[in-house]
């Protein structure tokens, strides 16, 4: 690939965790460093041995050192100002050490501390929110009992997210709902604000492997399949207490769910209070090398989402491989998957958390393999033109440009 005249620019992501995995992060930082940008990430760790500087597929990867308390206090990032000080400490070392010019912070929790060494330094910042952060936390189960529901008030994080927004040189977004939210909220010049989806890589659809043993355990069965987090408010129990109904008219019916969560517990609980063991299967979370076979081997692909806030302005990754794989999606009517899977005609949609509704969508895809077909073929043409990620990723070199111009 032919690289930009870049290489003056310096670029320090900044992430408050430890790396690898984070699949945005890689993504973006990869595009980047092939656009001819010099990129370092700041992550943490918490093994002493691993503190330092690492090549990692072409990322130069530097690591802090971190403990469990920094760890939790990064949940009352806006209430108390020890995690700030602390945070802003090693970005400060870290832009020093590595001639930082521009900082690219993802998400809210760290941005504060950003900011900060951001003004000292006068070194711009680049603020990259995977997600609605303040809508999502409300949602959180430590944030519902105990200290947590007393110590954490997510109207800080709000105010946090629109001033440090508001201050940042450009924010990444990944959907254009999420930018019209920030632009009702704020003040912003809506060309600092950068839709970048969260699509897949080329790679995840055309570079991958079979595992036969998935594709024999379901040959038999017409598979709902769920892959990613299992947290209540992703709607699996709209999913299971629709499967009674459901396995009257599908008698081969299977929900597969490759995923978990800390709240699988009350999914489990759900299925054997319905006694549905035998039609339900949680993989458990596997790794993503595994997601093409398991995807190959559904029916439907489902995202039944509760909606909210955060919902209804993003898009799960999900969608993207789903359909990368042509399979037919079946969503929930949060408003950003309802839109993109009806305006392309990849799938179908639902009333989130309506039971009745979710199964009547079902059978009627059941009832049309034609359509399923139809569907399936669409979504793979829709991700292979325009929802792949060369295709999305543009506007983070465009970024990149329009602040080169003006330094």
């Amino acid at each position: 690939m032919q690289h930009e005249n870049n290489s003056s620019m310096r670029i320090g992501m900044v992430l408050d965790k430890t790396f690898p995995p984070d699949p945005r992060v890689e993504n973006e930082a990869q595009y980047l460093i092939e656009k001819g940008y010099e990129l370092f990430l700041f992550c943490l760790t918490y093994d002493a041995q691993k503190v330092g500087l690492e090549d990692y597929r072409g990322i130069k990867v530097v690591r802090y050192l971190s403990h469990r308390l920094l760890y939790k206090s990064s949940a009352m990032a806006y209430a108390f100002p020890y995690y700030k000080l602390k945070m802003s400490a090693k970005i400060k070392e870290f832009i020093l050490s590595y001639q930082i010019e521009v900082l690219h912070v993802h998400d809210i929790q760290i941005v504060s501390a950003a900011c900060r060494v951001s003004k000292t330094l006068k070194v711009p910042y680049i603020l990259d929110l995977h997600e609605n952060r303040p809508e999502i936390m409300k949602f959180y189960p430590h944030l519902k009992r105990g200290l947590g529901k007393w110590l954490i008030d997510t109207d800080r994080w709000k105010a946090a997210e629109e001033k440090y927004s508001s201050l940042a040189e450009r924010v990444i977004v990944v959907t254009e709902g999420a930018k019209e939210d920030l632009l009702e909220r704020t003040n912003i010049l809506s060309q600092k604000i950068v839709p970048v989806p969260n699509t897949v890589l080329k790679a995840f659809y055309t570079k991958y492997s079979l595992e036969e043993r998935i594709a024999e355990k379901f040959e038999d069965d017409f598979v709902l399949l769920y892959i990613g987090d299992t947290a209540i408010r992703r709607g699996l129990l709209t999913v299971i207490r629709a499967l009674p109904e459901l396995k009257k008219s599908i008698k081969n019916i299977k929900l597969v769910v490759v995923g978990k969560s800390t709240e699988d517990y009350i999914l489990r609980a759900e299925v054997d209070k319905l006694s549905i063991q035998h039609i339900v299967s949680f993989e458990g979370w596997q790794h993503e090398k595994l997601f093409p076979s398991y995807i190959l081997t559904a029916n439907i692909c489902i995202s039944p989402l509760h909606r909210n806030k955060h919902h209804d302005t993003t898009y799960a990754n999900k969608l993207f491989q789903y359909s990368s794989l042509g399979r037919p999606l079946l969503v929930s009517d949060s408003t950003a998957q309802k839109e993109w899977v009806e305006k392309h005609q990849v799938g179908l949609s639902h009333q989130a958390e309506d039971i009745v509704d979710f199964a009547k969508q079902v059978k009627t895809l059941y009832r049309q393999p034609s359509l399923m077909d139809q569907m399936g073929e669409k979504g793979a043409a829709l991700i292979q033109s325009d929802f792949n990620w060369d295709k999305t990723a543009k506007g983070l070199s465009e970024i990149y440009q329009q602040i080169k111009k003006t330094r």
